[in-house]
């Protein structure tokens, strides 16, 4: 058949299908759909296992809206099978998009009865509470890197199960893994993409070769090299569960990072096998368009694709009771899907989270107008962007080892900073002309806002800081890595930590780990012994955010009312207040101080007598000191919050 025009009303009003697809699994029966609207012909083929044997095709027979059904009788669980389209006079064999199961590294699919996969006491599990985003604290995390050191103490290293075992603990008995997270004190678990990706070989127990998982082959379907058995196919989704129970036993929220920007595969893909075309981008000369920088970008403003997204994400949400989703390359999808998703996840709890990239690998044909970018996240109501103005601001340009920021000597970083903690959100005292990449308040709302400094992508923030300052001492360097953690964890927005920064991970100067070996990429728990103090006071931080909500104000107004920034007659610093909050907050008036200075900086304080809660040194919500009088001498590269007597003695009264 002549190719349609896939962006046409016509095509949409003929081939759109709004019911479900993939293997529908009853006991009795399983009906298969696809959806493959340009094929002359489409065969079910079924297979004895997921990696060896000969198929068996059975016709398919044309059906509503471009689909093709066939129904086999009788429990199918466990049948594995493709797909073989006839288009163009081309036959193609591939992957069900809607596949739920697989055999060994994701060339079959598998029939899956699910209530065959829930361990036990997983129906009964409920989402921890989070009555605001503002609330979250979101610990960015891989599988793998969380166990793979051999001193984890972890029995499944690698592997989801390594992630569910409690009480571990590696050198001089620090807790790892699990007991880690909870040590810690984070909110919410991000785990790195899970879903099945392409280029690990799943048929190797524990591989030598690493991946972060950034190249999606299968969408609905667990990662097989994180499983025990990836041959199995319900294993790998069994295992998958019992980590999720356990995160969430502990009191964990997990959210999990999702990649619907491209595919590993482009033209060979199981989407373009199937449909050919109709499922990426091209050029004005028809050659697939790369916003990705990964050779493809996923065409989500055409009906079927985003019908394919977000049935995908309520996926994941429902059966795996996935508590947020991370977009990577967020601005390669359009507004109208992301806010299509948003809604779908609303219907399931409004508390879901929903954050992204607001920007794209390289030049996409979709217009500025209709990307998810951070300059549109008004646009994007309840949906947030990682802020990359205070990101950059703090620690110097990701893609420039050696350019500083505010924190290591950068020159003219203090409105950055300041917008990032005011959550992005406008505020009279901030020259958002001075600030360096957004020259605007961007956020609607602080949960807009997601604040970091430190991620998987580009150097950790101790290479970058080694980078920066090869001079400097280790005790200046850990001076400004506190600093850096104080400005993120005291911001208002949602913080978010990288795994391990909390006791100053390296990756030995690696700046793109994606597919280094395990070496570079674990946490190495030795470190948490060396850099006890660190993980302390990157704890007392977490403790202190948890327990004062004046530093997760939930609107723009609050922060305009409630945030006032001080005089500073120093460059290289910044200081404010947070008062009178109608929040619920005992401590009626808190100050906070950033000096990324070399030198000692005195600050006027708007009050006689003062708490230290956080110095150099030490973080969280006990004294460490007092000062009487208005002003406040803060030593060099130190965070310093400080609350009014009056209010702290009285809260501890309570």
């Amino acid at each position: 058949m002549p190719h349609p025009n896939f962006q046409s009303q016509e095509f949409y009003e003929r081939y759109h299908f709004d019911g479900e697809l993939g293997a529908i699994y009853q006991k009795t029966h399983t009906l298969f759909r696809v959806w493959a609207p340009t094929a002359t012909q489409v065969g079910l083929v079924t297979y004895p296992s997921g990696h060896e044997g000969y198929g068996s095709e059975i016709a398919m027979e044309r059906d509503v809206k471009g689909t093709w059904v066939k129904k086999l009788p009788g429990d199918q669980h466990g049948l594995y099978y493709t797909y073989k389209v006839l288009v163009d006079g081309m036959v193609h064999e591939a992957m069900d998009p809607y596949a739920k199961a697989c055999g060994v590294n994701g060339m079959r699919g598998m029939v899956v009865d699910l209530a065959r996969t829930t361990p036990p006491g997983w129906d009964g599990l409920e989402r921890a509470l989070l009555p605001r985003f503002v609330d979250a604290i979101i610990y960015e995390i891989n599988v793998r890197d969380m166990s793979s050191h051999p001193l984890s103490g972890i029995s499944h290293r690698g592997k989801y199960l390594g992630l569910a075992e409690k009480g571990t603990r590696g050198p001089q008995g620090v807790w790892t893994g699990l007991s880690h997270l909870i040590e810690l004190g984070i909110t919410h678990a991000q785990l790195m993409p899970c879903f099945d990706f392409a280029t690990i070989d799943e048929s190797v127990p524990y591989p030598k070769e690493y991946n972060w998982g950034y190249d999606p082959l299968n969408y609905n379907i667990p990662e097989g090299s994180y499983a025990t058995d990836p041959y199995q196919g319900e294993v790998r989704i069994y295992e998958f569960k019992q980590m999720i129970k356990a995160l969430k036993e502990a009191g964990l929220r997990v959210n999990m990072d999702v990649v619907y920007n491209h595919t590993f595969y482009a033209h060979n893909s199981h989407l373009n096998r199937l449909v050919p075309g109709y499922y990426y981008r091209q050029d004005a000369h028809g050659r697939f368009s790369n916003g990705s920088g990964c050779g493809n970008e996923l065409a989500t403003e055409r009906s079927m694709v985003r019908k394919m997204i977000v049935d995908s994400v309520r996926y994941w949400a429902t059966e795996y009771k996935i508590d947020g989703f991370r977009f990577d390359l967020m601005g390669l999808i359009d507004i109208p899907t992301i806010n299509e998703i948003r809604m779908a996840l609303n219907e399931i709890d409004t508390s879901i989270m929903m954050y992204g990239e607001g920007w794209t690998g390289g030049h996409s044909p979709l217009p500025d107008y209709l990307k998810s970018l951070k300059a549109n996240v008004c646009q994007l109501p309840s949906t947030g962007v990682f802020n990359d103005d205070l990101r950059d601001g703090l620690r110097g340009n990701v893609f420039h080892a050696n350019r500083p920021g505010f924190v290591n000597g950068g020159v003219g970083m203090e409105e950055s900073v300041e917008s990032g903690i005011v959550g992005a959100c406008p505020h009279d005292q901030v020259d958002y002309n001075q600030v360096i990449y957004t020259q605007r308040p961007w956020a609607a709302e602080p949960a807009q806002s997601i604040n970091y400094v430190e991620a998987h992508d580009n150097l950790t923030l101790w290479d970058k800081l080694e980078a920066v300052s090869p001079s400097a001492s280790d005790e200046v360097l850990i001076a400004m890595h506190r600093l850096c953690g104080a400005v993120i964890l005291t911001s208002q927005g949602i913080p978010f930590l990288h795994a391990g920064m909390e006791f100053l991970r390296t990756k030995h100067g690696d700046y793109n780990s994606y597919r280094s070996p395990d070496e570079i990429n674990w946490l190495d728990w030795e470190r948490k012994c060396r850099y006890d103090d660190v993980f302390k006071y990157y704890q007392g931080l977490v403790a202190l955010r948890k327990a004062h909500p004046a530093f997760r104000l939930g609107t723009a107004e609050e922060i305009q009312t409630h945030l006032r920034f001080l005089p500073v007659f120093d460059d290289h610093a910044v200081a404010y207040t947070l008062r009178d909050h109608a929040n619920g907050d005992p401590w009626r008036t808190i100050s906070v101080i950033f000096n990324a200075n070399p030198r000692s900086i005195q600050i006027e304080l708007p009050g006689k007598t003062w708490v230290i809660v956080v110095d150099g040194k030490v973080a969280g919500t006990k004294r460490l000191g007092q000062i009487e009088g208005n002003i406040a001498s803060v030593p060099p590269y130190t965070a310093m919050v400080l609350v009014d007597t009056d209010s702290y003695e009285k809260s501890k009264q309570e």
